[in-house]
């Protein structure tokens, strides 16, 4: 079992910069490759970013790459999110999510993913 818990969401004007953090608790946390995804209203969650184990290895969505960092800190259990120069197309829930059958590959399918924290909202403001 793995317990995750997100924060750092909130309202942001566009052009602005959050940091999302999800804490980890319960199974190794350091041999799971993470994922971070969003549910804007209305639409289907979808992917955002995701790091394997050691944090050397990382993928992106095309609509966040240049914008977002994926990071972690496995001391601490706790992977980042560092959102910058958002847009109001960036408005969303946004969910971490933990991949207990990988750990070296950060997977972008979101079947791959069997923990989900509850999740936080994001809002950008034009």
């Amino acid at each position: 079992q793995v317990q995750l818990v997100e924060s750092g969401g909130g309202l942001v004007q566009a052009g602005g910069s959050l940091r999302l953090s999800c804490a980890a608790s319960g199974r190794t946390f350091r041999r799971t490759a993470m994922g971070w995804f969003r549910q804007a209203p209305g639409k289907e969650r979808e992917f955002v970013a995701a790091i394997n184990w050691s944090g050397g290895s990382t993928q992106y969505a095309d609509s966040v790459k240049g914008r977002f960092t994926i990071s972690r800190d496995n001391g601490k259990n706790t992977v980042y999110l560092q959102m910058n120069s958002l847009k109001p197309e960036d408005t969303a829930v946004y969910y971490c999510a933990a991949d207990s059958g990988r750990w070296n590959y950060p997977s972008v399918a979101e079947k791959e993913y069997d923990y989900w924290g509850q999740g936080t909202q994001v809002t950008v403001s034009s």
